[in-house]
């Protein structure tokens, strides 16, 4: 059948009529009538032999078959439906097992650097238009997309890091003072809420998650974020929620791009650092440690931030690295304490978990691009990253489409 289907595709793709004697040349010149040349081209139902015109200027003495850029094969031997194929398989799994997927499911034979080459460079033209996007909302008011009310509409954020290649770590220190040997992947995700369940704990809306990420500075990321949010209908928003871990870089993207919004620390990470720290101060007794974290946890729950700041700072340290410990630890709850109120913010029905994004990095960064023996380099990462989140959020069809690509 698909020897079949390869042989009527060849004759409907063949050139009919005779071959106009001039064609516009890029140069500005006209390129003139040559001859018909062949090309063996791979499509979804195999390999193809084309027959089209061949053109060369004169003047630049550059050669084109204009019918190869009808059918979208200028400088590959693969149609756009195979390209496609190899987008989809590389976005989801390693290249080579995209190789292998393309053989089974396609009886289709690509190389391993093929399915490389398309997918990073289909991701790449993606992050293109996200960039293209980001500057017009950089330099532009951006229009209010019309559409009903929301009631509540969420943006958390997240780092997650990757490995990468020695030249894209070169210089960059690790966490523990040594070379670096990963990248941050900075993550986005902007979801929505109506309803709440019978116990009034909010319910997020099936199928609203969107996500943008990259490896990129916080304030590129921030600007990112801020055309995903508005694309969402963040004008809309009758109430506005950023919800995040306790990351300094992470506020000071919701203060810049997202003034007024409502700022909530994650309380489960705000618990951890807790935990954490009881384990510190009680390393070999286990009931005390236990009773010390449950108690400092209630006052936590309670939204008593100041009066559990005080305990940390009062705490009778037994060495000068718990002095330390205490000293960041209090820090960091006072710096965020107006982040903690969960009693108020539980009572607004609001989410007081980044359990979203947390998923989100598993989902969309770590199932790709954290597997065994891979490194990557930015281009690259940020490639893929670009063609997953374009797939997650459902608008791969519309970019593909948009292309204009012939079928």
């Amino acid at each position: 059948m698909h020897r079949a289907g390869a042989a009527a595709l060849q004759h409907l793709l063949r050139e009919s009529g005779p071959a106009a004697v001039t064609t516009p040349c890029a140069c500005g010149q006209t390129a003139r009538y040559r001859q018909k040349r062949s090309r063996n081209v791979l499509t979804a139902v195999g390999p193809v032999r084309l027959e089209r015109a061949y053109y060369c200027c004169d003047a630049c003495h550059r050669g084109q078959s204009p019918h190869d850029r009808e059918l979208d094969i200028v400088g590959t031997d693969y149609s756009p439906g195979v390209r496609r194929m190899m987008a989809v398989v590389g976005s989801d799994a390693s290249f080579d097992q995209g190789r292998e997927q393309m053989q089974l499911l396609a009886g289709l034979e690509v190389t391993r650097k093929a399915v490389e080459r398309h997918a990073e460079s289909i991701g790449s033209d993606i992050e293109r238009r996200n960039q293209a996007a980001v500057q017009r909302a950089v330099q532009l008011d951006l229009p209010e997309v019309a559409g009903k009310d929301i009631p509540v509409l969420y943006i958390e954020m997240d780092g997650t890091g990757i490995p990468v290649t020695a030249a894209e770590a070169e210089g960059r220190q690790g966490k523990n003072g040594g070379a670096a040997h990963t990248r941050e992947v900075k993550l986005g995700c902007v979801f929505t809420q109506t309803t709440t369940d019978k116990e009034g704990r909010p319910l997020r809306d099936e199928s609203s998650t969107t996500y943008v990420g990259a490896i990129e500075s916080a304030e590129q990321f921030g600007r990112r974020l801020y055309r995903e949010a508005w694309d969402r209908g963040w004008p809309r928003a009758e109430k506005r929620v950023i919800l995040a871990d306790g990351a300094v870089w992470i506020w000071n993207i919701a203060d810049r791009e997202f003034p007024g919004a409502i700022q909530i620390v994650d309380l489960y990470h705000a618990r951890q650092h807790l935990w954490e720290l009881a384990g510190r101060l009680f390393p070999t007794d286990e009931h005390q440690r236990k009773r010390w974290g449950a108690r400092m946890q209630k006052i936590l729950d309670s939204g008593k931030i100041e009066s559990l700041v005080k305990q940390l700072r009062a705490f009778p340290a037994a060495s000068s690295e718990i002095t330390e410990l205490l000293r960041i630890d209090a820090d960091y709850f006072e710096r965020n304490r107006e982040r903690m109120r969960y009693p108020a913010f539980r009572r607004q029905h609001l989410f007081v978990g980044s359990g979203v994004i947390e998923a989100g990095c598993r989902t969309v960064i770590a199932k790709r691009l954290k597997q065994s023996g891979m490194f990557w380099t930015l281009r690259g990462a940020n490639a893929i990253i670009a063609l997953r989140c374009c797939r997650l959020n459902r608008d791969f069809e519309d970019y593909w489409n948009s292309r204009a690509w012939a079928a």
